[in-house]
């Protein structure tokens, strides 16, 4: 049965440690290397929800995006979000191991999937994008509506913010996250639209000026687009386990008309 550190190594093996950035905190963040793991959640988070579903389930290991332990931690009790997660990780022996910008940047990670799941043909690394951003053609063009909608539907996100380049789509750069610092990058590559999230004010001026649809789809539905390829990398890599993504975790960010 494989072990904590085996299930590591194989993430590694998806999203090379050194792809990561280097204020980063990638890897084992959470529990013992060499307990025995016969249940993997996967999620984009840790949160108290998935530690409590991870618990409920009887999983020994979460293997999630964004990292469990981000800023130094001074203590951890139950009188703050982040140590009531460490509190329940640790009383009942759950580890977690996150692959944050390593898996950004790998191939076949966030930003690949989020480029499958728009549609997105021949999708490479896009010059200037910090290797993380992806760029690609649409099987046709479209117009900016249809393709807003296409974007919305495909990523079952609640709300899209945008600017409206006024030109039919064919060339998408897409960078899950918050990746708008790139969207110079996407306009001088000749692209139409830019799929990313968590877009500043400033960074719409600039696209509306540029001519560039900027899409701000949201940081979850973005990014939640590589758990089903992290749990699928996990079972076709260890037959063994039970893997699964998490039923729990979903949008926090809630949208009113």
């Amino acid at each position: 049965m494989a072990s904590v550190h085996d299930i590591e190594q194989a993430l590694y093996e998806l999203a090379p440690r050194e792809l990561a950035a280097e204020w980063d905190n990638v890897g084992l963040l959470a529990g013992r290397r060499d307990r025995e793991v016969h249940k993997v959640l996967v999620s984009l988070d840790v949160t108290a929800a998935v530690a409590e579903e991870a618990r409920q389930w009887g999983a020994e290991l979460i293997a999630a995006h964004h990292p469990v332990i981000f800023h130094p931690v001074k203590r951890v009790t139950d009188q703050d979000p982040a140590g009531e997660i460490l509190l329940r990780l640790a009383e009942h022996g759950i580890a977690a191991v996150c692959m944050h910008t390593n898996l950004d940047a790998a191939q076949g990670g966030v930003n690949d999937a989020l480029a499958a799941a728009l549609q997105l043909e021949e999708a490479v690394p896009l010059e200037g994008g910090g290797g993380i951003v992806r760029t690609g053609r649409l099987p046709r063009p479209v117009s900016v509506p249809d393709f807003l909608f296409a974007v919305q539907e495909a990523l079952g996100a609640g709300g899209l913010r945008c600017t409206d380049g006024a030109k039919p789509i064919s060339r998408v750069a897409v960078g899950g996250g918050a990746c708008g610092e790139f969207l110079w990058a996407a306009a001088a590559a000749g692209c139409d639209a830019f799929v990313t999230a968590d877009v500043k004010y400033n960074q719409f001026l600039d696209a509306a000026a540029l001519g560039l649809t900027l899409v701000d789809a949201g940081h979850f539905p973005t990014e939640d687009v590589v758990c089903p390829v992290l749990a699928r990398h996990l079972s076709e890599r260890f037959p063994e386990l039970a893997v699964r993504k998490s039923a729990s975790h979903r949008e926090v960010i809630q949208y009113y008309m």
